[in-house]
């Protein structure tokens, strides 16, 4: 697990890359210039929740550690201590993954 000192706000997440997005499951090498964006993340860190209309904390529906599926465009993509991340509303998160 990453050891990141990043704690996103609100309803946001802190992802990270899933790595051998360099072969896929029949074993054929994709080359960094014909792959696209990986879409599969990990869950490094969750925000401080968002309240509701009627001021109750609603809870998050993924937990640390958990690998997720994101939309290909949403959140933002961030560099911390050389290693790149994604800081994405958990709107923006498609499904959990196993």
């Amino acid at each position: 697990m990453a050891n990141v000192n990043v704690k996103p706000l609100g309803d946001r997440v802190l992802l990270e890359i899933v790595e051998d997005a360099n072969q896929m499951k029949g074993g054929i090498f994709i080359p960094d210039t014909a792959k696209e964006k990986p879409q599969e993340y990990k869950v490094i860190a969750l925000g401080t929740g968002k309240t509701d209309d009627n001021g109750k904390k609603v809870e998050f529906d993924v937990k640390v550690g958990d690998i997720v599926l994101t939309s290909r465009y949403g959140g933002t993509e961030v560099k911390i201590d050389g290693k790149e991340y994604k800081v994405i509303s958990q709107d923006d998160i498609l499904a959990i993954v196993g």
